[in-house]
């Protein structure tokens, strides 16, 4: 593998140290299986083929990435655990956890079948919240859901398929019900692009490229389930690298190395330019959103380790609340910092021939949002602390094959890439946006850490309480 330099090896260090202080090895409680099983719990399965059909349209989403995803996700898998809870042993509702969610547990009849009901709330809320979709993608879900009924009624009465039909229903609609008493969210995934926003004005500060508007400015106002924004504890000014055009500066130097790593893996074709497109996840239509990659790793490991269905809801829930509170408090920060991508500064200072390496798949050269902290860093970061809380250790071997069979891969390198630990996939995550052009390092930085400690705080929940 390529070997990244000493700054990078003693991040790398650092980070392992703090994510392994998540769990150690002696909590561990699975052993390392087979990657090719299939569930052996039905319900489970089940689960996991809703969850997965979400990545397959994950990947036709319009104008909805990242943080509009991520809000669908949170509300999602909210409704699959809700459904469930009351056959699962040891696990408690979040009505008391969070104010206005209200499920009637006198609407749940005696003779329901869980999977009938997880199915017709799975389709309903997915097909709610995933409301910007590409022609003729929206179809896949009621299509699912048919095909599924046809399998689940099958010897069923005409009470238990009404009964279990009808929990379904309500249950998805208490929680989009809750969803819409979050004004800010409805009204910022409606409008993802406000036009009252002024981004200010300064060197060193982001500001949009022509006909280019702000991405969700007004983010951090969002609601979250676990931390918010002003209980994360983000970086102050004095902390953050100051602009300098000072060669001997740290800004420079961190500049000037994505102007040699991108540029290396865009002439070399090596492994750097395989991380950068492997973990890229910015382009709609050809590739799924960023925390949808973190719900196609998760489906994955469940499938690994041949979870029951009431571990695969928690796993779901908890990575649903952390990727929805990454988004929020990385936004945040982002309008807060306002920092400039490493593209426009290398333009001006380094080289003015300089593109990024996502340049190729999208019309500008960067997301359009401000650089610190990265949301995929962040997002990585949140990922890796809820999977090792989880799993009670960092050291599980993972491939992560996210994109094999994806049709369209012949125009990006997604070949499956295999790790050792959690930590080692969420860093090179991070580090591949540095390759990709889009980010310098301070940004993967400051994401890991901040997702980190949202994963503490989602691993903090006590769902069996």
């Amino acid at each position: 593998m390529k070997k990244i330099n000493l700054k990078w090896i003693i991040i790398i260090a650092i980070n392992i140290l703090l994510f392994q202080s998540c769990a150690t090895d002696d909590d561990a409680i699975f052993d390392d299986p087979d990657t090719d099983i299939d569930l052996t719990n039905e319900t489970a399965n089940l689960i996991v083929e809703w969850s997965n059909l979400w990545v397959t349209i994950d990947q036709y989403t319009q104008s909805m990435r990242p943080n509009t995803i991520t809000r669908a996700l949170a509300y999602i898998h909210l409704t699959g655990y809700e459904t469930a809870v009351p056959f699962m042993d040891n696990y408690t509702s979040n009505e008391d956890r969070f104010n206005n969610l209200n499920i009637n547990l006198n609407a749940l009849e005696d003779d329901v079948d869980i999977d009938l009901a997880l199915n017709t709330a799975y389709a309903l809320v997915i097909d709610h919240f995933m409301f910007s979709l590409e022609s003729g993608v929206r179809q896949r879900i009621s299509s699912f859901q048919e095909e599924k009924e046809a399998e689940l009624t099958e010897g069923l009465s005409a009470s238990e398929i009404e009964n279990s039909e009808n929990w379904g229903r309500h249950v998805a609609q208490r929680v989009i019900s809750y969803s819409q008493t979050d004004q800010e969210g409805e009204e910022q995934a409606a409008n993802p692009t406000p036009s009252d926003y002024i981004a200010p004005v300064g060197v060193g500060l982001w500001a949009a490229n022509e006909n280019e508007d702000a991405w969700f400015p007004y983010w951090r106002e969002v609601r979250t389930f676990a931390i918010s924004p002003e209980e994360t504890s983000s970086e102050d000014f004095s902390t953050v690298l100051q602009y300098s055009r000072n060669e001997s500066s740290e800004y420079y130097e961190q500049m000037h190395e994505v102007y040699e790593v991108a540029t290396a893996a865009a002439n070399g074709n090596d492994e750097d330019l395989w991380i950068a497109e492997f973990w890229a996840d910015d382009v709609e239509g050809l590739m799924i959103s960023p925390p949808g990659r973190q719900f196609s790793i998760a489906n994955q490991l469940i499938e690994q380790y041949d979870l029951g269905y009431e571990r695969t809801l928690e796993l779901l829930l908890k990575l649903g609340f952390a990727v929805n509170d990454a988004a929020v408090s990385a936004w945040d920060d982002k309008y807060t910092y306002n920092i400039e991508r490493p593209s426009n500064y290398i333009l001006e200072y380094i080289n003015e021939d300089f593109t990024t390496n996502l340049s190729r798949f999208i019309e500008e050269a960067n997301p359009a949002f401000p650089s610190y902290p990265s949301g995929h860093a962040t997002f990585a970061g949140a990922g890796a602390g809820v999977f090792i809380g989880f799993f009670g250790t960092d050291n599980i071997s993972f491939t992560d094959r996210t994109y094999e069979g994806f049709d369209y891969v012949i125009e990006f390198n997604g070949t499956p890439r295999s790790f050792t630990s959690f930590t080692e996939m969420a860093r090179e995550n991070a580090y591949s946006r540095v390759p990709l052009g889009v980010h310098i390092e301070q940004d993967a930085i400051e994401g890991l850490r901040l997702g980190r400690e949202i994963a503490d705080a989602v691993n903090d929940l006590d769902l069996q309480n």
